[in-house]
């Protein structure tokens, strides 16, 4: 065994007794010596072990991480004396070379293709590691190349907005009804006390933001991509709304007119496929819950111009989106290619100045914290329980993506700094209350 030394820490490098290839060999110097000299067939097999452990010595100084390279050779990085509970496997050392020059999208990729296996612990186990780790270093600074890059990337023109729903949400739906709660409910859950199950939570979700739109029967409603129709369909049947619900997904829309129908609502809640800023009228409430993700930087200011267009003067509307404590400028790579193209989660700070220019007054301002990855990790859960049936929906490509996007969502909002933020917005002043106490009461 032999310490390689990468500036001010040290990789613990030594060979495994099984499973070591025969186009590898593998000599240490003497344990004394400051180097080791590996002889391989792979050309790049010493570049991607050097790149790799320099990654890793940086990353990791909490807990600790075993990789198994192609050769046999194991590389460990961490606590000194940290358990050794998580072990992958690397299948080829292009894999390796990937994950040390780009790790955000290699991993997410590698663990799709079988590139990456794990030995020890779970997937879970492994992004939790990242995401503790991560959350030591400071947010990284975007350069002006990069806010170029996201106005290309977050564009979203019309056909742009449809081309990116499509990708996500108009899968099965029986891929949704195998994780999601009753109500198809796909967004942060409101976890009111310990305990409750994600039905329950999803239910006072709900509630609250029926309590934050102050409704009164008879009330006009514009929900802003309303899904499958469930916050619609309540908001119409428990608090008498006339409600018109809008996306841009063609499976969303057939579902959500469906349960309409179905629940005798058809004639209180409209479903359309529209983009939002093609609506047109006024309405009394506006709610838009787990859209805004997908309007993207340079298209803030008609968003909520297109608010202030179609509130009536007396109105209220209520914004409920992912955001995170600092501008990123981009997307997670991964995330951005595979599952949410187009996407983006703001800090408030980019937000604000778009409201303030469209003339809205904030009226309330409530950060969610880690009721997202209460939600998330149940999704998890579900997913897993019902990962056999799901397979046999798509397949096991299919599975393992949407395994590393539940497990690395989840990490995200215990450890990268993302949260859900619920607006309050109005024209007038005095257009809600002047203290929060009706919140409890009209949810109640």
């Amino acid at each position: 065994m032999a310490q390689v030394i990468f500036g001010g820490g040290a990789i613990i490098l030594h060979r495994a007794e099984t499973d070591v290839s025969s186009q590898a060999s593998f000599v240490l110097d003497h344990p004394d010596e400051p180097r080791a000299r590996i002889r391989t067939a792979d050309p790049l097999a010493g570049l991607a072990r050097a790149a790799l452990g320099r990654l890793l010595e940086r990353l990791i100084r909490v807990g600790s991480l075993s990789v198994a390279l192609p050769s046999g050779e194991i590389l460990r990085a961490g606590e000194a004396g940290a358990p050794d509970s998580i072990r992958i496997r690397l299948r080829d050392y292009r894999t390796a070379w990937r994950l040390a020059v780009y790790p955000g999208l290699a991993l997410g990729e590698a663990w799709m293709d079988g590139g990456v296996t794990l030995e020890r612990g779970t997937l879970w186990d492994l992004l939790d590691l990242a995401g503790r780790n991560l959350s030591l270093r400071p947010p990284p600074r975007r350069g002006r190349l990069a806010r170029m890059w996201r106005r290309i990337a977050q564009a979203n023109d019309r056909a742009a907005a449809r081309r990116n729903v499509a990708h996500h949400y108009d899968l099965s739906l029986d891929l949704y009804r195998r994780f999601l709660d009753a109500d198809l409910q796909y967004s942060c859950a409101y976890f009111e006390r310990p305990g409750m199950s994600l039905d329950e939570a999803q239910a006072a979700k709900k509630r609250h933001l029926a309590a934050k739109l102050l409704l009164e029967p008879g009330q006009s409603v514009l929900d802003i991509g309303c899904g499958w129709g469930g916050l619609g369909l309540t908001l119409a049947e428990e608090a008498g709304a006339r409600v018109t619900g809008v996306t841009l997904s063609d499976e969303q829309l057939a579902v959500a007119q469906t349960r309409a129908r179905e629940r005798g609502l058809a004639d209180r809640a409209e479903f359309r496929k529209q983009d939002y800023r093609d609506v047109e009228g006024t309405f009394d409430r506006i709610v838009s819950v787990g859209m805004f993700e997908h309007v993207g930087v340079p298209n803030y200011q008609a968003f909520f111009d297109t608010i202030a267009r179609l509130l009536k003067d007396d109105g209220v509307a209520v914004l409920h989106a992912i955001g995170q404590n600092h501008v990123s400028v981009s997307n997670q790579p991964w995330i951005g290619k595979y599952i949410f193209p187009g996407g983006y989660t703001p800090a408030l700070s980019e937000i604000l100045p778009a409201i303030e220019r469209a003339g809205l007054w904030v009226t309330d301002i409530e950060i969610l914290r880690l009721h997202y990855a209460e939600t998330l990790k149940a999704w998890r859960e579900r997913f897993e329980a019902n990962r056999a049936e799901i397979a046999a929906l798509y397949d096991e490509r299919f599975c393992r993506m949407w395994e590393f996007y539940l497990c690395l969502s989840e990490v995200a909002f215990r450890h990268r700094g993302c949260m859900v933020f619920q607006i309050q917005l109005s024209k007038r002043v005095d257009a809600v209350p002047l203290t929060r106490d009706y919140i409890h009461d009209a949810a109640a």
